[in-house]
C-alpha cells in the first residue's frame, strides 16, 4: 500500500514548480549505477528520480497507478511511463519480464512487492530504497504500521540476496520531521578475491558538503 500522496505537481506554466528535489540518499549513490543502465522508479509520483537519472544519461522507466505527475515527460526520448496498479494482487509484467541496473523506491511501501523487486535487478543492479519507519506516527502521516518499516526490515529483505552497501534508520528533521529507513544494496554476492567468501566491497560516494 502506498503512503499518502504528496501535493500534486503544479498545473501552472512551470510543470516543475511543485516537484521536490531528489532524495539526497538516492543522489549520493546514483554514481554506483552501471553507466547507461536502465533505471526503474517504482511508484514514481512526480518523477523526481526519473529526472535525476535521465540527466545522468540513463534510460528510465516510471511506474505508477497515476502518471499525472510525470505527464510532462510523456514522449521524451529515453523515458518510458507505465501505468499499473501495484497493489491489486496481479503480477506486474514490468517486474516479471525486465531487468534493471537500478530500482528506486521512495516514500512507498507494499511488502508483497519485495520478491518481484529483487528479481527485477540485473546482476550487479542497485536497489535504492527509502521510506518511513515505525515511530513516524509521532510526527504525522503515515501512521499505520502497514505503511511503516519495522526495525531492520530492509536489511532482512536484502539478507541472502543483496550486498548491503549502506543502511540508515532513525529520526530526521529535513525535509520534514520523520522516522525513515534507507537502504543501498547491490545484486552481487560473488566472493571477492581474498575476502574469505565475502563479496567485493563497492566504493562509498562521498557525503555532500554541508
Amino acid at each position: 500500500m502506498s503512503t499518502p500522496p504528496s501535493t500534486p505537481p503544479s498545473t501552472s506554466a512551470s510543470p516543475h514548480a511543485a516537484i521536490s528535489p531528489p532524495s539526497p540518499w538516492v543522489a549520493r549513490f546514483a554514481p554506483l549505477v552501471r553507466a547507461g543502465g536502465p533505471v526503474l522508479d517504482l511508484a514514481c509520483g512526480s518523477g523526481r528520480h526519473l529526472r535525476l537519472f535521465q540527466a545522468r544519461n540513463h534510460p528510465v522507466v516510471g511506474l505508477d497507478r497515476d502518471l499525472r505527475g510525470v505527464a510532462d515527460l510523456s514522449g521524451t526520448a529515453g523515458v518510458e511511463l507505465v501505468e499499473a496498479d501495484l497493489e491489486n494482487g496481479a503480477p506486474v509484467p514490468l517486474l516479471r519480464d525486465r531487468r534493471f541496473a537500478a530500482i528506486v523506491v521512495t516514500n512507498y511501501l507494499h511488502r508483497p512487492l519485495f520478491p518481484a523487486i529483487l528479481d527485477a535487478l540485473e546482476p550487479g543492479g542497485l536497489l535504492l530504497y527509502e521510506t518511513f519507519a515505525l515511530g513516524n506516527a509521532r510526527f504525522g502521516r503515515p501512521a499505520s504500521p502497514a505503511f511503516l518499516l519495522r526495525n531492520g526490515e530492509l536489511l532482512e529483505v536484502a539478507r541472502g540476496r543483496l550486498q548491503v552497501v549502506a543502511y540508515e534508520h532513525g529520526e530526521v528533521a529535513s525535509p520534514k520531521a520523520a522516522v525513515v529507513q534507507r537502504l543501498c544494496a547491490v545484486n552481487d554476492l560473488e566472493a571477492g578475491s581474498g575476502l574469505d567468501g565475502d563479496p567485493e566491497p563497492r566504493p562509498l560516494p562521498q557525503l555532500p558538503l554541508a
